[in-house]
């Protein structure tokens, strides 16, 4: 009916004249065009984005993989069709059961053993607190209740094979047969039996093996005996203990005490290695009476002699197989880059064939050969030898290799395999089909001979599709059954055995290459990683091999992830990680920062002639190509040795630089030296070279200025710092120069701080002022001195008396001195010297900000006509950026011209913001200070002309030449206290210059008439005695000129009420200017209308 409702279009097309045909085969052709031009894009792509990569790739960091493993949706009953139904039901049991065996057995493999193996890893015994044991236990308990439960399913599954093996198989003679049997041998079950067996075998022995567990366990019995005895304590229901403590009981017996296993079998996973005769002697009582001591020893030294061999052949397998490993990757090379000729396609296929599974059994035999050597040294407790470490280690390296060489030409393998799978299958099947042929041919009829055809029929129907594990489980069994009667000759069966052995391992080649190269076996032989570094470092010819020893410490990465006896695996992770890295740190990447820094500093210091440094004498390692490596992945991190060695040489040259600036140059040519022998690209160190002076650094004074005003002494006129005493045998000076350098180095911005820092430092110590000046001692004689100048003004000519201001001094000096020998008015004259000294560094930063800002601005052509750059970049109409760009450097040059104009008046500053403050009523008790300023001289003269007596002694402590912080000081607090007139109404100055005047004058007139009398001892006495008044009249006239000098910073020539009305008449005056803008623009309107 359909045919008849078709067009006659349709009809006509149905003709096949070949069009379509090659239609779709152009379509194909572009198809595969398309593709090619893709792959290489997104190649180039990744090669753009990412220079990082490191020669051995994270398998499991791969964007997209090809899964090569056969896969489909078929179930075994569907697969399993044949007219024989009793066949079909054996058939299907045994393939059931073999597919419940490989489950569990990968169950085991990949979260059993990894988590019995790791527990008690990643916490040190020293990190350890008592109850952590306990707490671990708690955790894996739940653990070991699912192990339980596999183990029990492991025990069903086993008794289930021996009865399905037994139902098969009847010794009676009577009972019927569900097949005949005869000649009929399920390999396949066997193997099966012994893969599950061998996994129970493996538990006990990890168990047995594992101290810290067993310890563990014992500690948590022992804690649930006390939470038994008080679990009212512990807040447990005690119904809910016991049961508890059966469940533990149950556990032990099951897992703990080495039962799982009771029939022999061998295996070696990890760092468990399991000895034949071990479990005979402890499992079968009866091999343990039949054997003498003299055979148990026998085994032992046969072990031993095994091993040594084993040690002693090591050089030689090393060398054996880097000659055949290097052979085979070349092979792979070369056929994997032919192009498949269509004429040859079966041989080509067969010499795939063969060197795929040649790489694989080199990987089998290097992996057995390195775990049961690197097993046996742990087992047995014997040392390794460096030369063994090393061959192993290269052994490890050739392992991973062949695993890389299979991944990097992963899509060439993966369409080989489906091709070789295929040429395999057809090989199979007609071998299969002969057979066939050769039943059929035969006319006897028997049950035996139907079984054996619906076998092989099974067998051909189940090759015919994917080579899937079922796929390939089936065909086993069916042929167990299907090659009894002779169905095969002899030199048929085996070639046919040989090709599914191939197809087995063919068709799940990468996961078989990735079992026998995976590593994770390393975790528990770390102790070999620091030797190996060792020798990696000292042959550094071969570095490239770092990459594959990393790839092997990576394998242990996804067994750790299922240990459950700390709060997350990420912990042993961690742990992991750091012990790695610090080895490496120490081994290697340390080791190269140290050689790299000492053949620099060498290279560039030759003309000392140090050590002999001939090539040919001390030999030569080229450490260039540690630099040549591409950055080694390990956990989240990529280990770049070249990015570590620069950072290291950066960081110190920089350092050492910052230290004595005077070596930049040798300092600079080591940077360029690195670049040109070692290929290392070094950052500038940018630090001011040749001669910048600059002494202590601003922010180091400020945030310790206390300190600095108290170490250092002022000198006013040349704008100094000078230290008071050094342990050196020279003193530290601090000038104008430093600080504009410093300024320079930190920004002007650094300028406005140091004020607030000093504004801060100066509030502390104005305090300590006044609680000084309003001592009842102190308060009680500075009025007394203002009353009785008051009464004496007039009649010694408004002078304030010499002697009085003695006579204080002396009085200040009965009320007590401290141990050092100071009276209360040397400790107050050093507190108005450091307040000057603060001043006076303020000062210094003011110049000093000129200084550097005048030094900036030197290369612009003229201050007065500076080109504005965003207007010219305005009309060139340039980028957003330029302009942003522009804005900038006019922000800059207008800050630069302004701050080397003028500058900030910080003086102004810091007389504004204290001066309301002194004098405020609260604050009378400090208008007595213009009083005390005369013994305060008196004091400061005798101190100084001490200090500039002891420049030449010997015994230099206490020395000093200047000391101009106490004038700041002085005029400064003047200022504040707006009493410049009343100190200067004392004319103190004019009284010490006329009393010293006097006593000159009547020395000298004692002189001329003692010369007469000729009295030497006498004359003597009075030349001393003049040198001395004229020393302190020089001294006070000093005094006198820093005084002056400091007071014309504070604009000593006006008073606080002058100052205050000058400013009222500048606010009035712009008042008034304002007022006339305004009043004449009313004027201006009428006339305009």
């Amino acid at each position: 009916m359909a045919v008849e409702t078709l067009s006659p279009d349709w009809e006509f097309d149905r003709v096949d004249d070949g069009s379509q045909k090659i239609h779709a085969e152009v379509q194909l052709k572009n198809y595969g065009k398309f593709l090619e031009e893709y792959t290489s894009q997104l190649r180039r792509i990744e090669d753009a984005l990412d220079d990082s990569i490191g020669d051995v790739w994270d398998f499991n960091l791969d964007p997209i993989a090809l899964k090569l493993l056969p896969y489909e949706q078929s179930s075994l009953l569907e697969l399993i069709k044949t007219e024989n139904k009793v066949l079909n039901k054996v058939i299907t049991v045994y393939a059931a059961l073999c597919c419940e065996i490989k489950k569990l057995k990968y169950e085991a493999e990949t979260k059993f053993y990894n988590g019995l193996l790791f527990y008690g890893e990643g916490a040190t015994d020293s990190s350890m607190v008592e109850g952590d044991c306990q707490i671990q236990m708690g955790r894996f308990i739940s653990f070991l209740q699912e192990l339980s439960c596999f183990v029990t399913r492991c025990y069903e599954v086993v008794m289930n094979v021996v009865h399905q093996l037994a139902a098969l198989y009847i010794s009676n003679k009577i009972a019927p047969k569900i097949i005949e049997t005869t000649g009929v041998h399920f390999q396949t079950m066997y193997e099966h039996l012994g893969e599950l067996l061998t996994v129970l075998l493996t538990l006990d022995e990890i168990i047995d093996n594992h101290v810290t567990l067993k310890d563990h366990w014992t500690m948590y019995k022992r804690l649930l005996k006390s939470v038994h005895h008080n679990p009212s304590k512990f807040g447990i229901q005690e119904e809910k203990l016991k049961p508890f403590e059966k469940f533990l009981l149950k556990l032990e017996g099951q897992l703990l005490d080495g039962t799982i296993f009771q029939v022999p079998a061998i295996t070696l996973t990890a760092n468990i290695i399991w000895f034949p005769d071990n479990f005979l002697i402890q499992k079968i009582a009866a091999a343990a009476k039949l054997l003498d001591r003299k055979s148990l020893q026998a085994i032992k030294v046969h072990r031993d002699t095994f091993l040594q061999q084993k040690a002693q052949s090591l050089t030689k397998d090393v060398q054996s197989y880097y000659v055949f490993v290097s052979s085979w990757m070349m092979k792979m090379e070369s056929i994997l880059s032919k192009e498949q000729r269509m004429d040859k396609f079966a041989e080509d296929l067969t010499n795939r064939c063969n060197i795929f599974i040649q790489g694989f059994l080199y990987a089998y035999g290097i992996s057995t050969i390195i775990k049961t050597t690197m097993n046996l040294y742990m087992s047995m407790q014997k040392p390794m030898t460096k030369t063994s470490v090393k061959a192993l280690c290269r052994l490890i390296e050739l392992l991973k290799a062949i695993e890389h060489m299979f991944y990097r030409r992963s899509m060439v393998v993966a369409d080989s395999v489906s091709h070789i799978t295929q040429h395999l299958q057809h090989q199979a099947l007609n071998s299969i089909s002969i057979a066939k042929k050769r039943v059929i041919s035969d006319k006897k009829y028997s049950e035996q001979r139907l079984d054996v055809l619906s076998a092989l029929v099974l067998a051909e129907n189940t090759l015919n599709g994917p080579s899937t594990k079922q796929r390939r489980l089936i065909v086993s069994l069916a042929l167990s059954v299907g090659t009894q009667m002779k169905t095969f000759k002899d030199e048929e069966l085996f070639p046919l055995q040989v090709v599914m052995k191939k197809l087995d391992l063919i068709s799940e080649l990468r996961e078989r290459v990735q079992t026998q190269c995976d590593c994770c076996f390393l975790y528990w032989h770390r102790a070999v990683f620091p030797i190996y570094l060792d020798d990696v470092y000292e042959n550094a010819v071969d570095a490239a091999r770092l990459h594959y020893m990393f790839s092997a410490l990576r394998d242990c990465v996804p067994a750790m992830m299922h240990a459950r006896h700390l709060d997350s695996y990420e912990v042993l992770l961690d742990c992991y990680d750091k012990e790695i890295m610090d080895i490496l740190n120490e081994h290697l990447l340390d080791k190269l920062c140290k050689e790299i820094e000492k053949d620099l500093r060498l290279s560039v210091h030759t003309h000392l002639k140090l050590d002999d440094r001939n090539p040919f004498k001390v030999g030569m390692k080229d450490l260039a190509l540690f630099f040549s490596l591409n950055p080694i992945r390990f956990f989240n991190r990529f280990i770049d040795i070249r990015a570590y060695v620069t950072h290291y040489l950066d960081k110190t040259f920089y350092n050492l630089t910052t230290v004595a600036l005077h070596d930049w140059a040798t300092y600079s040519e080591m940077r360029n030296l690195a670049t040109q022998r070692y290929g290392l690209v070094m950052t500038e160190a940018h630090l001011p070279s040749q001669t910048l002076e600059q002494g202590l650094d601003v922010l180091e004074i400020m945030r310790n200025i206390h300190i600095f005003v108290s170490r250092y002494l002022y000198n006013l006129n040349n704008q100094i710092f000078i230290e008071r005493t050094s342990n050196n045998k020279h003193l530290n000076t601090i000038n104008i120069r430093h600080i504009a350098n410093s300024i320079r180095t930190h920004g002007t911005g650094i300028m406005n701080t140091t004020v607030n820092f000093t504004y801060q430092f100066l509030k502390k110590k104005f305090y300590i002022f006044s609680q000084f000046m309003y001592d009842e001692h102190i308060k009680s004689r500075l009025i007394k001195d203002i009353r009785f100048f008051r009464e004496i003004k007039d009649q010694n000519d408004h002078k304030y008396p010499f002697d009085r201001a003695e006579k204080f001094n002396r009085g200040i000096r009965k009320l007590g001195i401290t141990p050092e020998g100071q009276s209360y008015l040397d400790q107050f004259r050093q507190l108005i010297s450091q307040i000057g000294n603060a001043m006076g560094y303020v000062r210094m930063i003011r110049s000093g900000g000129l200084h550097c800002s005048s030094n900036a601005i030197r290369f612009v052509p003229d201050l007065e006509d500076i080109v504005n750059f965003e207007e010219l970049v305005k009309e060139e109409g340039l980028a957003e950026e330029t302009l942003k760009a522009a804005r900038h450097l006019d922000s800059v040059l207008s800050d630069h011209t302004r701050n080397s104009a003028e500058g900030t008046e910080y003086f102004k500053m810091l007389v504004d913001v204290f001066a309301p403050e002194f004098r405020r009523p609260k604050n009378i008790h400090l208008r007595n200070f213009y009083i005390i300023v005369p013994p305060l001289t008196l004091n400061f003269v005798e101190h100084s002309i001490s200090c500039k007596e002891k420049l030449n002694k010997k015994n230099k402590i206490g020395a000093a030449f200047t000391d101009d912080g106490f004038a700041m000081g002085v005029a400064y607090i003047l200022k504040l206290l707006d009493q410049y007139q009343e100190f200067d109404s004392l004319h103190w100055f004019q009284s010490v210059r006329e009393k010293y005047i006097k006593e000159i004058r009547a020395v000298a007139k004692q002189q001329n008439v003692q010369s007469t009398s000729q009295d030497e001892k006498l004359l003597q006495t009075m030349n001393l005695t003049q040198k001395r008044l004229d020393v302190y009249l020089q001294e006070f006239e000093l005094l006198y000129f820093s005084l002056s000098s400091a007071r014309i910073f504070f604009r000593a020539d006006k008073t606080a009420a002058e100052e205050n009305q000058e400013k009222k008449e500048k606010e009035e005056e712009t008042k008034t200017g304002n007022g006339d803008v305004s009043d004449s623009t009313v004027t201006a309107d009428p006339v305009v209308k």
